[in-house]
């Protein structure tokens, strides 16, 4: 489990067959092998340690459903080391289990944020309300608004700062994971996705601002 909170940006070495080789720094204190790490927001394995590096292996079914297969030598990645039970939960609940990929479609000043826009499948939009959470690449960001098919998210100073959410351009992919909140609330509808609303959320007790 995460909270999507970036800990650092780490870069693509190489890309073994069925590997990801990445370097990084803060992310490798104590870390051992065995360990859950989330790459992209993809929660994977850290199945070795080099000097400065960590390797972790990648199977089909990953690379279908994330942009993990799109990474190159010298790819920036987000990282995120598991949450332990004592820490703090500064984002939101991530489990690591992308549900599909979007699209960047636009991407626009606001002030000192970024506003940025993103398509998403129907299976995604289903579980996405206005002002609720979703993770973008592992980072945890607030819904600003949306429509059928998209979703638009407001990027910080500091988020831009620490995280590659600004290296993505328009036609860019994303990993999308939605609030697991919101998914039990869905299946409880018994599928009717389009009674979710940030209403039903706080008339059923549910953290909605």
């Amino acid at each position: 489990m995460f909270t999507g909170i970036i800990q650092e940006v780490g870069t693509v070495v190489s890309i073994p067959a069925g590997k990801l080789v990445i370097a990084a720094g803060a992310v490798l204190d104590g870390l051992e092998p065995g360990a859950s790490i989330a790459i992209n927001g993809v929660c994977l394995t850290a199945t070795a340690l080099g000097k400065g590096t960590f390797t972790a292996d990648t199977v089909p079914e990953t690379l279908r459903r994330s942009n993990l297969g799109r990474l190159r030598p010298g790819s920036r990645v987000n990282l995120e080391r598991a949450l332990r039970l004592n820490g703090e939960l500064g984002g939101h609940l991530v489990q690591g289990h992308i549900d599909a990929t979007g699209t960047v479609t636009s991407r626009r000043p606001d002030g000192p944020a970024v506003l940025m826009k993103f398509a998403a499948p129907p299976e995604v939009m289903a579980n996405v309300v206005e002002k609720g959470f979703i993770a973008v690449d592992g980072t945890s960001l607030t819904v600003v608004d949306r429509d059928a098919s998209s979703f638009s998210v407001s990027i910080i100073p500091l988020t831009q700062t620490l995280t590659i959410l600004l290296d993505k351009q328009p036609g860019d992919t994303v990993n999308l994971e939605t609030d697991i909140i919101g998914k039990y609330v869905a299946a409880r509808l018994g599928g009717r996705s389009a009674g979710l609303t940030a209403d039903f959320l706080r008339e059923n007790g549910f953290p909605v601002t």
